[in-house]
């Protein structure tokens, strides 16, 4: 009851700043992982636990369920087919490659950690998360195409990664023996995946149909308009667990079905995510800080440090650099994409799911490197984005309108943080 106490404390805390650090360098998740840190077991030690700790794994997956079905429904399919160019590059290029590059300097870094578990730690580290970059994205003087590629990414990367991520932990525990041969994590891998989208298809689809329905005829209360795309997210999670699928996968695909038959009803899951699911969000970020990275400070090692630098300074970089061949935009446009693909919540409950996951030996390494990347990423990608937001927009200002920066992109609804 008293780590209840605390997290309510420090939630009550910054919602009584929260209008001040607008529009600064200062943002939510800087404030609740420093609460952790100071509470947690490598401060003050009142927030205790571990990462298994039951506690712990609901919130991450009740969180990760909404994370991926909200980040889902704010993109809008239709629109996004007439302006693909940049988002698909980043998702269909840069993110294949940016595990690439990730897993093979993971493999020279850490020795010992081996090929698969490399690649996994590559993947848990591919998402990039919104919430970080809130200040690029919802800044009005960017150009819309520059901010409106950084929301969709970041939308769609969580979701497209975590098929990878489920597949690797399943090749990654095999090399453990502990699921058997190749053959069966292969089937076991396409029956998660594969059942998992049926799922997300159906009640995603059928759900969002019933509801348009139903409120057309007068049928629905706004208070319970809200509740049901709540429960939807929990009943697509919970149908795919009992047909064995995977309740992730399931969650962020039926976000899409939902938000391509619902797309009236959205704004009501905008909503949600911007209130009742942004406080899961920054509760997990301050249980981050006080349980997860927080009591490991003193295990960081020179090569872990390193790779998490590399990870947020040339990884993605390099990754963004290939992806943008050919689309002429400026060397400082694919230097801004490149940096502001942050790390955090995503990356955070991926590394919880794999360290749920039994017979992978690496579990501990990829949970401390995660964490460590995820640290950095808050406060140096907190700490740049207003400033480097604001002197990008004023330099795409002297660009002509036919630059590939200037053209127009649709607005997809951004995240408010």
């Amino acid at each position: 009851m008293t780590d209840l106490l605390l997290l309510a404390g420090v939630v009550l805390g910054y919602a009584l700043i929260s209008g001040r650090t607008q529009g600064t360098p200062l943002t939510a998740p800087m404030v609740f992982v420093a609460a952790g840190l100071i509470l947690g077991g490598g401060g003050v030690g009142a927030l205790s636990g571990t990462a298994t700790a039951p506690m712990v794994r609901i919130l991450a997956e009740a969180t990760l369920t909404l994370v991926l079905f909200t980040d889902a429904v704010r993109i809008e399919l239709r629109v996004l087919r007439r302006e693909y160019e940049f988002p698909l590059r980043l998702l269909g290029v840069g993110m294949p490659v940016g595990i690439a590059i990730g897993a093979l300097l993971a493999w020279v870094i850490f020795p010992g950690l081996g090929l698969w578990a490399a690649a996994l730690l590559a993947a848990v580290l591919i998402p990039t998360d919104a919430a970080l970059s809130a200040a690029v994205i919802s800044d009005q003087r960017l150009p819309v195409r520059i901010r409106q590629t950084v929301n969709v990414e970041s939308g769609l990367n969580d979701g497209i990664a975590l098929p990878i991520v489920m597949t690797l932990v399943a090749v990654a525990a095999t090399t453990q023996g502990d699921i058997g041969s190749p053959s069966s994590w292969i089937g076991f891998a396409a029956q998660q995946i594969g059942f998992g989208a049926l799922a997300g298809v159906a009640l995603g689809a059928v759900g969002g149909w019933g509801l348009v329905r139903m409120d057309a005829a007068g049928w629905v209360s706004a208070t319970y308009r809200r509740l049901f795309v709540l429960a939807l997210a929990v009943a697509a999670y919970a149908g795919a667990e009992v047909v064995g699928g995977n309740g992730f996968v399931a969650a962020f695909v039926a976000g899409l079905a939902f938000g391509s038959v619902a797309r009236p009803h959205c704004p009501a899951v905008h909503e949600f995510a911007e209130r009742e699911g942004e406080l899961l969000g920054m509760v997990t970020f301050t249980l981050f800080g006080a349980i997860i990275i927080g009591p490991r400070l003193g295990d960081i090692t020179g090569p872990v440090l390193g790779y998490a630098v590399l990870s947020l300074a040339v990884v993605r970089t390099a990754a963004v650099a290939v992806a943008m061949i050919g689309a002429r935009v400026r060397w400082e446009t694919v230097a801004f994409f490149g940096w502001f693909g942050p790390r955090g919540l995503a990356s955070i409950l991926f590394a919880l799911l794999v360290v749920e996951a039994s017979g992978i030996a690496a579990a501990d390494r990829i949970m401390l490197v995660t964490g460590v990347t995820v640290l950095l990423s808050v406060y140096a990608h907190g700490l740049t984005a207003a400033p480097w937001a604001r002197g990008f927009a004023r330099r795409a200002g002297t660009l002509a309108p036919s630059a590939p920066e200037n053209l127009p992109m649709a607005e997809h609804h951004v995240r408010q943080r």
